[in-house]
């Protein structure tokens, strides 16, 4: 069986694409650097981390995007001996505009090297590249409406104003011929995420509607022309659990049709697992797969019926069995750093960070959640419960500007952080940095009242998360003895501060440092550990 999620954490908007035996899922990464991440499978059952594309100040430079912006919703397709890669950089986020650029680039393997960036357009977000048996190549998109009419003061329509069509031009790497908007989607609306599918002389288009929050859903619709008109499919949505309010998978939509090799269909979508009885996230939103089937009608349907994602569904034949989750631990003698850690916005992680043979050291830059330089390097929470360590090998800092330690984080206004500081009384001490989510303003609170004296030389930071709660631990020497009250870890999360339609993202634990006297104070880390719980 496969068991969903197939990628825990925070991986959403999975697109799907298929080269002989091998499956391939890109997912956004929105202001997370390098951006997108590709995931490969043989079987459809276990899923690993191959490649982040975008690693160029040419492909993706975001410093100063705002949070969920960056690398939304990527288009993976193969075709003429390529891999094509669409994705969309936002610039903006608040307020009416978005500023949505998509790009193109092309590899001949999932590996690189990619190409240069190819622009398309800037006329919405979730572009996606359609190969056409006959050689042709279009690009959809949702079209972004910057204003709405409105009566007597209520908003009538949407800035979701449909689904646009565009043949691409490889040989001169541009759009051409007219712009068509051939799709206004469901009654549900908010119409965004489109693919299309092939079979049996009908294009099939699948949609992302509802928003990405808990009225998520996947619509299907054809048509004999791809450019329309477009029939609904006769239940509208092909997957939803915005019915079903207790669904394990919630928030469940936009994904993207695959074929096995023996011609079964499986579709991709993205969910949430919410902490039980609340509306928080803190996974993020993940990606799951369903198996469909064709009906007599020409319709795809999910093959358990309904339209409630499953947690298992059947895997292709030959399959082997999931692997189970294990501890991780990393060590910084490599030359590179470790494949599941990211870091945010800049092309220029030199500035970050280094790999000193023994140690990843941290430049301390500006403050915890910068939009422009943040010496934050993280991993994914893939567990509702789970136990982080870190051990901060030399930090020696003479102010209290300069902090360094171990931080749970989602955004600049929802993050946990355990920091080595100086306090001018007692010295070396560690302190609490925390914002719970408190949108807009972000205070932050200091809950550590006095700070806890730490000794010269290596010191051990840890944090559990079990489900909303959160507490931090610390040793030099001894015993782990925890450090602050308990936290609630459920802020780090979607839903939280803003709201469930706000926050695109998930949750991170990593090691920080920022130093805002300017003047890049150096921590040395040891060590990380990873161990679900």
């Amino acid at each position: 069986m496969i068991r969903n999620p197939i990628l825990k954490g925070f991986n959403p908007d999975p697109s799907i694409c298929r080269t002989g035996d091998d499956y391939w899922i890109a997912t956004s990464t929105f202001e997370w650097y390098p951006g997108v991440q590709i995931h490969h499978s043989r079987d459809l059952v276990n899923w690993r981390l191959v490649a982040r594309p975008l690693s160029r100040t040419s492909q993706l430079d975001l410093r100063g995007a705002p949070d969920s912006c960056g690398v939304w919703a990527p288009c993976l397709s193969w075709a003429d001996g390529l891999f094509w890669l669409i994705y969309t950089d936002v610039k903006r986020y608040d307020g009416n505009f978005k500023d949505a650029h998509n790009y193109l680039v092309t590899a001949p393997a999932v590996t690189g090297p990619w190409s240069e960036p190819v622009y398309l357009n800037s006329s919405g977000f979730d572009p996606s590249l359609f190969h056409d048996d006959d050689g042709r190549k279009w690009l959809l998109n949702q079209q972004w409406k910057h204003s709405t009419d409105s009566v007597g003061g209520r908003p009538r329509g949407t800035a979701f104003d449909g689904i646009l069509l565009q043949e691409y031009d490889p040989v001169s790497r541009r759009l051409t011929g007219p712009v068509r908007n051939i799709f206004p989607g469901s009654s549900l609306g908010l119409v965004e995420g489109p693919h299309i599918n092939k079979r049996a002389g009908w294009y099939y288009l699948t949609t992302a509607e509802g928003g990405t929050g808990y009225d998520h859903a996947v619509t299907m619709a054809r048509s004999r022309d791809i450019r329309g008109p477009y029939e609904l499919h006769p239940a509208v949505h092909l997957l939803t659990s915005k019915d079903a309010p207790k669904a394990p998978l919630q928030r469940a939509g936009h994904g993207q049709i695959v074929e096995t090799p023996d011609g079964a269909v499986y579709h991709t979508h993205l969910c949430s697992r919410p902490l039980p009885g609340t509306r928080r996230s803190p996974l993020g939103r993940e990606t799951a797969i369903q198996k469909c089937a064709w009906k007599e009608d020409g319709w795809l349907y999910l093959e358990q019926g309904g339209l409630v994602p499953a947690l298992e569904v059947p895997a292709p034949p030959g399959a082997a069995e999931p692997e189970p989750d294990r501890p991780v631990e990393y060590r910084f003698d490599t030359p590179a750093l470790p494949q599941d850690f990211q870091w945010l916005r800049t092309p220029y992680p030199e500035r970050l960070f280094a790999l000193t043979g023994s140690a990843l050291r941290l430049f301390g830059r500006e403050s915890v959640g910068s939009w422009f330089e943040q010496a934050l390097v993280a991993r994914r929470q893939e567990h509702h419960a789970y136990r982080a360590e870190t051990r901060l090998l030399a930090f020696d800092p003479d102010t209290y500007q300069q902090n360094a330690g171990l931080a749970t984080y989602y955004n600049r206004f929802k993050f946990h952080f355990l920091a080595v500081t100086h306090d001018a009384a007692a010295g070396r001490v560690l302190t609490i940095l925390s914002c719970p989510g408190d949108w807009p303003d972000g205070r932050l609170g200091f809950p550590l009242h006095p700070p806890v004296p730490v000794p010269d030389g290596p010191v051990d930071l840890a944090v559990e998360v079990r489900g909303a709660a959160q507490q931090f631990f610390w040793r030099a020497g001894g015993e782990w003895q925890p450090v602050g009250p308990e936290l609630d870890a459920s802020v780090i999360s979607d839903e939280s501060g803003r709201g469930e339609h706000g926050s695109f993202t998930g949750a991170f634990v990593g090691m920080l440092a920022f130093d805002t006297s300017g003047r890049a104070a150096t921590a040395d880390f040891a060590a990380f550990s990873y161990a679900p719980g």
